[in-house]
C-alpha cells in the first residue's frame, strides 16, 4: 500500500449522504400557517400591497438558503478550499437551480391553486409557472416563510435535503477527487478500486455505497444519490488519509 494511507478495517466510519428530496420542506411548507402560506404563493400583482406579496420572503430565503448551503458545503467539503466553495455554491443556490427545487416541491400546482379567480391587469399564472426567475423567488419565499415558523435549523436541514440533487451537480462539476487520488497514488505505482458495496433507497432515491481499495486494503469510504458521487466521497476519505 502506498504509504501515508489510512488503513480502513470494518470499524472504519463511512460518509454518510444526507437524507435528500423535496419531501421534508414540502411538508414544512404544508404545516405554515394559512395566511404564511399565501403570502408565500402570492405575487405582488395579485395584492393591493406589495409587502404582502411573497417578494419580502423572498429576501429573506435568499439569505436563510445561502447560510443553509455554505454551512453544509464548509463541513461537507474540508479540503475545498475558498474558490472552490464559491463556486459550488454559487451554482447550488443558482436561479436555475431554485428553480428546479420549485418544480420538485409542487410549487406550479400551488400557485395555480393560489392565483385569483379573477384578475384585473394581474399576471397570469401561467406566466409566473413558466419563469424561471419566479419559480426561484417563489422557492426562496418558501424557505424564508418555514424559517419564520419552523426556526433556522429545521428550515436548513430540509433546504439542504431538498437541494441535495444540486449540490451533487456542482460538486461533481468543480471537485473531482478521484483525479486527485489517483495523480497521487501514480507517485508510488499504485492504482485504486473502486467497489460498490450498498444500495438503499427506493428506485427514485437510491444511495449507493462504494469503498476504496488499494492493494486489497479499504482507504476509502463514502456514499452518494450516483455511483460516481459516491466514488468521489471515498476519493475524498482516502485523500484526508493522505493528509
Amino acid at each position: 500500500m502506498a504509504r501515508g494511507i489510512r488503513r480502513l478495517g470494518r470499524g472504519g466510519r463511512a460518509r454518510r449522504a444526507p437524507s435528500s428530496g423535496p419531501d421534508a420542506l414540502r411538508a414544512l411548507l404544508d404545516e405554515l400557517p394559512l395566511t404564511l402560506r399565501r403570502q408565500g404563493l402570492t405575487h405582488s400583482s395579485w395584492v393591493e400591497h406589495r409587502a404582502d406579496s411573497y417578494g419580502r420572503l423572498a429576501f429573506l430565503g435568499d439569505s436563510v438558503l445561502g447560510l443553509a448551503i455554505a454551512e453544509h458545503l464548509f463541513r461537507r467539503f474540508p479540503r475545498a478550499d475558498i474558490g472552490r466553495l464559491t463556486k459550488m455554491h454559487g451554482q447550488a443556490v443558482s436561479g436555475r437551480a431554485c428553480a428546479a427545487v420549485a418544480i420538485a416541491l409542487g410549487v406550479p400546482a400551488l400557485l395555480r391553486d393560489a392565483s385569483p379567480q379573477r384578475l384585473e391587469g394581474g399576471i397570469e399564472v401561467a406566466s409566473l409557472i413558466a419563469s424561471e426567475r419566479a419559480l426561484a423567488s417563489v422557492c426562496e419565499a418558501v424557505i424564508g416563510a418555514c424559517y419564520l415558523h419552523h426556526g433556522f435549523e429545521t428550515t436548513a436541514a430540509a433546504t439542504v435535503a431538498a437541494f441535495t440533487g444540486q449540490l451533487e451537480i456542482a460538486s461533481e462539476r468543480l471537485l473531482d477527487f478521484k483525479s486527485a487520488l489517483q495523480e497521487r497514488l501514480a507517485r508510488h505505482g499504485a492504482r485504486v478500486r473502486y467497489e460498490v458495496t450498498g444500495e438503499s433507497g427506493p428506485p427514485h432515491d437510491r444511495v449507493f455505497e462504494v469503498t476504496a481499495s488499494v492493494d486489497r486494503e479499504i482507504v476509502g469510504q463514502g456514499s452518494g444519490r450516483s455511483k460516481k458521487a459516491a466514488e468521489q466521497a471515498a476519493a475524498e476519505q482516502a485523500l484526508d488519509g493522505l493528509g
